[in-house]
C-alpha cells in the first residue's frame, strides 16, 4: 500500500485529487493539508511514502515544504501538484530534491504513474513538463552536453549503466532485473552516484543523463 499526504490549499483540488487516488486499491491517502506548515506537520506525524504539494500556497509555499519534509523526514518521496503557468518554479524544485512533477490540466493517469513512479524509488515528470525542461537544456547544448559527460568520468561503468536506466526513468527493481542485480546493489549504486555528482535526486540525475547525451 503506497501511502500518501496531499497538501493544496484549494479544497476543491484536494477533494479532486483524493477522488482520483480512491480509484486505486494500492494507494491510500492518509493525510492532507491546506498549507506548506501544515503539510511538513502531516508528513512528520504519518511518515507517508509520498507528499503531494502544490506549490502556490499560504504560510510556507510548497518549496519551502518540500525542502523541509526531505530534512526532516528523508524517507517520504515527494511530488509537485503545478499548473502549467508555474514551470518557471521547476528548477527551484528539482534543486529542492522533488522527485516528481504532475499537471493539475494533465490525464488522471499521470497522477497514478506519478506517485508509482516515486514511492518505488523512480522519477517522473508529466509529459509536458518533461518537454519545457528538456527546451530548457537544449539551450547550450553543446557546452551543457561537454560539461556533463566530463561530470560522468568519476563513475565507474556500471554506474553509467545504472545512470542511464535512472534517466530512462526505471525504478531500482526494474534496474535491478535489466542489469541481473539485486536491488539493495541497485540503491547503493544510486546512493554513490548522486554523492559523486552533487546531485539531491534521481530527477536530477535523469536530466544529467540527458545532457550527457548517454539515454
Amino acid at each position: 500500500m503506497i501511502r500518501v499526504m496531499l497538501a493544496d490549499d484549494e479544497a476543491l483540488i484536494r477533494a479532486g485529487v483524493r477522488a482520483i487516488l480512491a480509484g486505486e486499491p494500492s494507494i491510500e491517502v492518509v493525510a492532507e493539508a491546506a498549507d506548506g506548515r501544515e503539510a511538513v506537520e502531516q508528513a512528520r506525524l504519518h511518515r507517508p511514502d509520498v507528499a503531494l504539494l502544490d506549490i502556490r500556497m499560504p504560510v510556507m509555499d510548497g518549496l519551502e515544504a518540500i525542502a523541509e519534509i526531505r530534512r526532516t523526514v528523508p524517507s517520504t518521496a515527494t511530488v509537485v501538484l503545478t499548473t502549467f503557468s508555474e514551470d518557471e518554479y521547476i528548477a527551484r524544485a528539482l534543486d529542492g530534491g522533488a522527485g516528481g512533477f504532475v499537471l493539475k490540466t494533465g490525464d488522471p493517469r499521470e497522477l497514478i504513474a506519478g506517485v508509482r513512479a516515486v514511492a518505488e524509488g523512480g522519477a517522473y515528470l508529466s509529459p509536458r513538463v518533461a518537454r519545457r525542461v528538456i527546451t530548457h537544456f537544449r539551450g547550450g547544448h553543446v557546452t551543457r552536453g561537454a560539461a556533463a559527460r566530463d561530470q560522468l568520468a568519476v563513475l565507474t561503468e556500471r554506474e553509467r549503466d545504472v545512470l542511464r536506466l535512472v534517466g530512462e526513468g526505471l525504478s531500482n527493481a526494474e534496474i535491478a532485473a535489466r542489469l541481473h542485480l539485486v536491488e539493495g546493489t541497485v540503491k547503493a549504486h544510486v546512493s554513490a552516484i548522486l554523492a559523486r555528482l552533487g546531485l539531491r535526486n534521481r530527477v536530477q540525475a535523469a536530466l544529467l543523463a540527458y545532457q550527457a547525451e548517454i539515454l
